[in-house]
Formats: structure tokens, C-alpha cells, sequence
């Protein structure tokens, strides 16, 4: 039974990406030490997190944790977002995106349950998408980390899911090389902010509220994840040259050189250039003429005609260790 005198925090976990029993003993362990009760809620296949969510801020969760990987964190943030309720993070996927972005430790369960029982609440944006379909309808998701299309997505459709389980982020690397070798373009007409139409044709479209990923990859330099903007990024590399050259921004400049305040000076401002193109913006709306792959956090949603997206500056509390610095 839930002790009604002390805060609840609502444990909301993947049961594929953790050890049900341990967890729910872990947790417990950390909430009693830190005069905490706890609700805990399962995720399943109809409900990844948004309902669950839903049920513990109805119940009155003052804190509400989400166990499990990028999918996971996505669905409860979106559930939790504008209410003032914190949302405290568990990394046990395989990218753990807003954890990296976030700077909080990935490989430490116990100390990352009691540095949220202890932290304080960090306010960050939230991307919020309303995807249109081939068929007319609409569907309405938010977004923690990123949103893409072309051959972001198309990687994220082309990965074995078995071998993601075995080999974690390295089972990208085959899903890469086989989207890679599509040659189809997107074409689309792009409004920014609300401005005038554009046409545009790119092999990929990235539209980021953070910018890291896994393996030092810095996607996006300039990404900040309380500014109120999105970072968009659009690609359209000229032959083998021209991946090479994009590869090299994204994995060296970006990643390694403009990690240090002295790396920034000496790589100096980023031009745009037809290989490698980024915007800051708070709202995109797109028009395809035909469905093209849409990921959102890591996971494939199907085909778009377009969509339009819109930054919510501030919209999502985040808790954190007292002495994290992002």
C-alpha cells in the first residue's frame, strides 16, 4: 500500500529493457531511503506510455519516472508535458537520446534513481509534430530529441530489431550502409516559421531539439534544448565526395573539435553549403508529394505527406542531479 503521507512517484518501466522483479526492488530500496512512496505502471505493446502516464498524474504522481528506452521516454514525456510534473529519467535503451543531451549518467540505475529523488527540475522544450497521411488523416505526437526524415528514417526502418537487442547501437552501422544505397530523393515544399513556401530536394531532413548522439556524434553543434528552437538540418551530398565531407563535419568537426570552447575558435563559424544545411526555427511545415518515411526519437511512424511541426519552449520538466551541468 501506498504510504499517502509522503511524495509518490509513479514508476513507469519497459518490462524488455529491465528485470522487472530487480527493478521494482531497486527502485523501492531508493524511493524508502529517500522518504518516497512509489506506483509503479508496466508498458506494453497497446500502451508504450502515454496512457500509464495519463493514470499516474490522475492519481496524483508528484514525480513520475520513465524506465526503458528513447520510445519509452518519448510517449511518457509527451503524457506529461505542461503538466508541472516532473519527469525523471532511467536509461535502459539503446541510444538513451535526452539522457546524453541531458549529460546524466546512462550505466548507474541505483544512483540515478536517487539523484532524481534529491534534484531539482530543469524546464526544456518539447517538439510537438502533426504528421499528414497519405490517406488525409492526421496524427499529433510530441518529441524529446528529433524528428526525421529520408535516410534517417530510412535507417530506422532498414534495423533488425534481433540484432538492436545483441549488438545495441552497433546494429545501426548495416542499417546505414543499406540506405546509404537508396537513390531516391525527398522532394518537398518547406514553410519556415510560418515565411514564404520553398522547394527543396535533399537526401535527409532533420528537424533536432538536442543534437548529440551515440559514439561522439554531434549532430547538431549549435542545439540547445531550452532555447525555444528547433535546429533543422538538411542534407544533399554531391557523390562519395560529398558524404565524405559531411561525415567528416558531423563526426570530427562537430564532434570532437567543437566539444571545447578553444576547438570552437579554431573550427570558427559553420557555412552552409548544399552537402550540409542548418536553420534554427520554431515551427516547419512540409509538403511531399508522395509518403516518405518519419521517424521520431529513434522509431519509425510510418509514411508522411507532410507535416507540421512546432516547438513548445519550456513545456516539459525534467529532473536532474543538483550538480549536473548541461
Amino acid at each position: 500500500m501506498i504510504d499517502t503521507t509522503r511524495r509518490i512517484a509513479a514508476v513507469i518501466y519497459n518490462p524488455t529493457k529491465v528485470d522487472p522483479d530487480a527493478f521494482r526492488s531497486t527502485m523501492t530500496e531508493a524511493a524508502t531511503e529517500a522518504g518516497w512512496s512509489t506506483a509503479f505502471y508496466e508498458t506494453s505493446e497497446d500502451d508504450i506510455g502515454q496512457g500509464v502516464a495519463a493514470e499516474a498524474l490522475k492519481a496524483g504522481a508528484d514525480l513520475v519516472f520513465a524506465a526503458g528506452g528513447d520510445g519509452t521516454v518519448r510517449a511518457v514525456a509527451e503524457a506529461v508535458r505542461h503538466s508541472g510534473i516532473p519527469l525523471a529519467l532511467l536509461p535502459a535503451g539503446t541510444g538513451n537520446l535526452l539522457a546524453r543531451n541531458l549529460h546524466l549518467t546512462l550505466d548507474d540505475m541505483p544512483g540515478s534513481a536517487l539523484s532524481a529523488f534529491t534534484g531539482v527540475d530543469r524546464p526544456i522544450d518539447i517538439g510537438v509534430i502533426d504528421i499528414q497521411r497519405a490517406d488525409g488523416s492526421h496524427d499529433e505526437h510530441a518529441f524529446v530529441v528529433m524528428a526525421g526524415l529520408g535516410i534517417d528514417a530510412k535507417m530506422i526502418k532498414n534495423t533488425d530489431e534481433d540484432l538492436k537487442k545483441k549488438a545495441g547501437w552497433a546494429a545501426y552501422v548495416s542499417a546505414i550502409a543499406k540506405s546509404l544505397r537508396d537513390p531516391d530523393e525527398l522532394h518537398f515544399q518547406l514553410r519556415l516559421d510560418g515565411g514564404p513556401p520553398m522547394r527543396r530536394t535533399v537526401h535527409t531532413l532533420i528537424l533536432g531539439n538536442c543534437g548529440s548522439l551515440p559514439a561522439n556524434i554531434l549532430l547538431m553543434p549549435e542545439a540547445v534544448v531550452d532555447d525555444g528552437l528547433f535546429d533543422l538540418l538538411m542534407t544533399r551530398p554531391g557523390g562519395l565526395w560529398g558524404w565524405v565531407k559531411v561525415w567528416f563535419t558531423v563526426a570530427w568537426t562537430n564532434g570532437v573539435v567543437r566539444r571545447t570552447a578553444a576547438g570552437r575558435a579554431v573550427a570558427g563559424e559553420h557555412h552552409n553549403t548544399r552537402d550540409l544545411h542548418y536553420e534554427t526555427v520554431k515551427s516547419v511545415e512540409a509538403h511531399l508529394p508522395r509518403p516518405e518515411e518519419i521517424e521520431l526519437d529513434g522509431d519509425g511512424f510510418g509514411g508522411a505527406t507532410g507535416f507540421l511541426a512546432r516547438i513548445e519552449a519550456g513545456a516539459l520538466l525534467v529532473r536532474v542531479p543538483r550538480d549536473t551541468q548541461a
